[in-house]
């Protein structure tokens, strides 16, 4: 993976995203998608103890010792948002030490794309060598790519309703509606809203619009 120009602030928020190569799908099935989501679990820790892989391959109770470990050890990076989408994904993340959203996002796409290749016996690139990152400046910025992020299934048409884009169950938007124990940090989103229903409110109020927005680009793009 090329390295990057300007590089990633131990403390600061990005919204981080890549696609697939070639615009190509990199989420085929339920079984990918569940994968994926543990595959962002397991590297959020900073040193883990063994590769997923690796741990994958061990017996259960091996398994629960190790998980054991990695929940006393450091943190890289801290998830406030996540989708995973049919052929790209978002995050919203805090990084927590030096290198740790490369090395999160170097990890989970490296690992993934071994199992991918060997799942479906392919070879070569599933994503972009280089993932983007914007620097979240304000707290205007954070609130609007956390609602950005939480509407990609409804923006992009996988799902055709608001009802749906609550029990989508690749986004982090579940756990802030339903508060469930989750990997994902909702406080440092959920703290600028007086409850949970009017965080709710903030997100559906603009789907309309940012589908909207999102067909006009698409247009563009496309003459």
């Amino acid at each position: 993976m090329p390295g990057r120009k300007v590089p990633f602030i131990t403390d600061e928020i990005y919204h981080v995203f890549n696609r697939g190569n070639n615009k190509q799908p990199t989420f085929f099935n339920t079984s990918d998608y569940r994968r994926a989501l543990f595959t962002t679990e397991f590297y959020v820790t900073k040193n883990p103890p063994v590769s997923l892989s690796r741990y994958l391959n061990t017996n259960e109770e091996i398994q629960e010792l190790l998980m054991q470990q990695m929940k006393l050890q450091e943190k890289q990076v801290e998830i406030l948002s996540f989708v995973l989408m049919p052929n790209h994904f978002h995050f919203l993340l805090k990084q927590l030490s030096d290198g740790g959203i490369s090395n999160f996002i170097g990890k989970f796409q490296n690992s993934y794309t071994k199992y991918i290749n060997t799942k479906y016996h392919r070879d070569g690139a599933l994503f972009l060598d280089q993932f983007k990152g914007v620097r979240i400046e304000d707290e205007e910025q954070l609130l609007h790519v956390s609602r950005y992020i939480h509407l990609n299934p409804f923006t992009g048409f996988v799902v055709k309703s608001l009802q749906e884009v609550e029990l989508f169950p690749w986004s982090s938007y579940k756990v802030y509606l339903t508060e469930e124990e989750s990997v994902v940090n909702t406080k440092i989103i959920l703290e600028h809203f007086p409850s949970v229903s009017a965080y709710k409110t903030f997100v559906s109020d603009q789907a309309s619009y940012q589908r909207e927005l999102d067909v006009i680009k698409h247009l563009l793009i496309e003459q």
